[in-house]
């Protein structure tokens, strides 16, 4: 009966084309992410309902997406690339403001387009050189940083610093990913490395003060630097095992800022310690294994770039949120996820995992 139950649980998963290990571990991580967000928020059933709602969107939107092709997803590609520049245009006429910058379009629903971004870009560059089966040369490289240039542009006025940086990489893993030349790496690294003091100046004061505050946050311990030294201390108080599920003090009692968004993380270390910190990474990990394993059945140059630069945005979206809350890079705003309370962003990420179920599902283009 067991394994009548198991047979058939497996056939309905093909059926919609979901892949049976990606789906657990995702369902392991927001199950985790919904309980310490319940503890997080001190109990608020308003939180818990909003992030279950948008997760339910995204899961919903992932079925979806599953059962498309990724022939006809090559086709739709470019509308979608314009689709989402074209948000982003919008946004900056007649854009709402949140966070101090004016990032979220009201059109009758309330979303981010920059998220949209980290889906758009990369399935973009994987159009651009599924065709070739040569590394881009230098006029494809060229091109190639445009079409990354626009959307990331765009972010940055809103302005939006966190979020265009992991766009950004979004695209540069893609571009890596096509076989971008060693030279084109090593001239593009010595050309950031000399346009580091005109980013420098080009940025606002408070971006500046938190790289500055960065290296001494105790400089500033009741302003700019606020931030990390309540998470660092949240972080160091949970040591081995933690302090046990809703017995975070930082965040139960004000701290903590923002303790459902940018610093879930820290409640995370709080509550569960070292221990705790490390499941949830093998979570992460195994995550984005099975969506390399998927990347690398895949046969088709479109489907293999796309898979495997969503695979690995994931990946560096998490270790960024990470390194941001333990101190290691400047705090620019950005969530967990699927863990942390981000609408747009959870939305964004789990279609990718609806992309990639597609792609797997897709065996005409899968090695045998």
């Amino acid at each position: 009966m067991n394994v009548l139950a198991v047979q058939q649980g497996t056939g309905v998963l093909q059926r919609l084309n979901l892949d049976g290990w990606l789906l657990v571990w995702l369902l392991l991580l927001i199950a985790g992410g919904l309980a310490i967000q319940f503890s997080a928020s001190g109990g608020s059933g308003a939180v818990l309902l909003f992030q279950t709602s948008r997760l339910l969107i995204g899961f919903g939107l992932m079925l979806v997406l599953a059962q498309i092709s990724p022939r006809i997803m090559l086709r739709a590609t470019p509308w979608a690339y314009g689709a989402v520049t074209a948000l982003l245009v919008l946004v900056l006429l007649i854009g709402k403001e949140g966070g101090g910058a004016n990032r979220w379009l009201d059109l009758g629903v309330r979303f981010q387009p920059s998220e949209f971004a980290k889906l758009a870009i990369p399935l973009m560059l994987a159009c651009f050189f599924h065709a070739s089966r040569e590394r881009p040369d230098f006029g494809k490289t060229l091109l190639a940083l445009l079409l990354i240039a626009a959307p990331v542009g765009l972010v940055i006025v809103q302005p939006d610093l966190g979020t265009a940086v992991v766009i950004g990489c979004f695209g540069m893993i893609a571009l890596l990913l096509a076989g971008l030349k060693r030279r084109f790496i090593f001239g593009g690294a010595l050309l950031g490395a000399l346009a580091i003091p005109g980013l420098w100046v080009s940025l606002r004061d408070y971006q500046r003060e938190r790289i500055l505050n960065l290296l001494n946050p105790e400089s500033d311990p009741l302003g700019a630097g606020y931030h990390i030294i309540q998470s660092k201390i949240a972080i160091g108080s949970g040591g081995a095992f933690g302090k046990g599920f809703m017995q975070s003090s930082q965040a139960q009692f004000g701290f903590l800022p923002e303790p459902t968004t940018d610093f879930i993380f820290a409640v995370i270390s709080e509550e569960f310690g070292f221990v705790g910190v490390v499941v949830a990474m093998l979570l992460f990990i195994a995550i984005t294994v099975r969506m390399l394993q998927i990347a690398f059945a895949a046969q088709w140059r479109y489907s293999r770039i796309a898979a495997a630069s969503l695979a690995l945005g994931f990946f560096f979206s998490f270790a960024l949120n990470a390194a941001m809350t333990t101190g290691l890079l400047p705090v620019v705003g950005l969530p967990l996820p699927l863990v942390s309370v981000a609408g747009s962003a959870n939305v964004t990420f789990l279609a990718g995992f609806g992309i990639l179920m597609a792609i797997r599902s897709d065996r005409r283009y899968l090695a045998r």
